[in-house]
């Protein structure tokens, strides 16, 4: 366990260094200004609740994601390296400084914790701490943070209290190759997924929607 761990956070840390030297020659990640995302972010409420806490699990929680993680993806569905033809509309008309708000307007928010299915979490729970090492699948923990608090440096996403439904959707379009934006760390999670069995990522989904940050 303890080398599955140490394995997990050596990854992990190889990541953090490759994007810091990628981005030490940009500029600083811009800081959003939260009171004016509150109105901005106004509209997203209809599918992710005017808090961040969505109701409908095909709509994923934005409660208490990193404003980073929020503001480059909302970049990506305008761009169309990342697909969806709902958020393509609504990205559309925003600008950059209109992304860094809402961004940090939701990561002031705090995300609801669901309750885990009870016969998924010890399946669960071990690729999440430990991971796989005889499949070389690293502990998600290593990247995610024990409480699924996510990395806001990287950024690598929250996940604690995620929708199961929406994080086994997500797992299963990363197994099936999907890479959203470039950069170092973007083919990451597809190269982890494409291990996981429909069981595993079931079992994930369900250990995050219970797994409080910490």
């Amino acid at each position: 366990m303890r080398a599955r761990l140490l394995a997990g956070l050596f990854i992990s840390l190889l990541a953090t260094q490759s994007w810091a030297a990628e981005e030490n020659s940009a500029a600083p990640f811009p800081v959003g200004d939260a009171e004016a995302g509150a109105g901005k972010a106004a509209v997203c409420g209809a599918c992710h609740g005017l808090d961040g806490n969505s109701v409908d699990p095909q709509y994923p929680k934005l409660a208490g994601q990193s404003a980073a993680y929020t503001s480059r993806h909302l970049e990506l569905y305008k761009s169309g390296e990342r697909e969806n033809a709902i958020m393509a509309g609504f990205s559309a008309a925003l600008s950059s400084d209109d992304m860094h708000d809402i961004g940090a307007y939701f990561a002031g928010q705090t995300a609801l914790t669901g309750v885990a299915d009870e016969t998924l979490v010890e399946a669960g729970q071990a690729l999440y701490r430990g991971g796989d090492e005889n499949r070389g699948i690293p502990a998600c923990l290593a990247c995610h943070g024990p409480g699924g608090g996510g990395n806001p440096l990287v950024p690598y996403p929250a996940l604690s209290g995620q929708h199961a439904n929406y994080s086994a959707d997500m797992l299963r379009r990363y197994r099936d190759g999907a890479v959203y934006g470039e950069g170092a760390n973007a083919a990451v999670m597809a190269d982890v997924a494409k291990q996981l069995t429909d069981q595993e990522i079931d079992a994930l989904a369900s250990y995050l929607e219970g797994l409080h940050a910490r």
